[in-house]
């Protein structure tokens, strides 16, 4: 199986697998190889580096737990310390700022699903942001 990396003429790039190189060739010339974002059939190889196993099959070792927790809490606690808590205001604070009605930062805050989903649909990027009640007292 090979696994090539692809490229439409408008910039997308994706992944295809194929049983060869040549079977990659033969579905290209028969257009049959599209784009996934826009369809178009003209696709070109990209380079991309090979995968050598050279000491046969590993089991990754499992993550500990603990520690991915303290890494996620601290990743948490530097986005705490690098954002403005507008609360309750946060669809209408994150409208102000995409319209250039109030200064640009970083804001966080509460917001519905809805309201959520009304600011993506205006092009304003969210994205939710799970909080431990460990970290949401005053930070030290």
């Amino acid at each position: 199986m090979k696994v090539l990396d692809l490229q439409c003429p408008h910039g997308h790039r994706f992944e295809g697998w194929f049983a060869s190189a040549d079977e990659f060739e033969a579905q290209l010339s028969r257009k049959l190889v599209e784009c996934p974002v826009c369809g178009t059939t003209e696709i070109n190889r990209m380079p991309s580096a090979p995968r050598l196993n050279l000491s046969g099959a590993t089991q990754a070792q499992p993550a500990d737990p603990r520690a991915l927790q303290a890494q996620v809490m601290r990743a948490l606690r530097e986005v705490l310390e690098k954002t403005e808590n507008v609360g309750e205001r946060f669809a209408e604070e994150a409208r102000r700022i995409h319209y250039n009605e109030a200064p640009a930062r970083s804001i966080r805050g509460v917001t519905t699903p809805e309201d959520a989903q009304s600011l993506v649909e205006e092009g304003i990027d969210v994205m939710p942001l799970p909080i431990p009640a460990a970290l949401k007292e005053p930070l030290q």
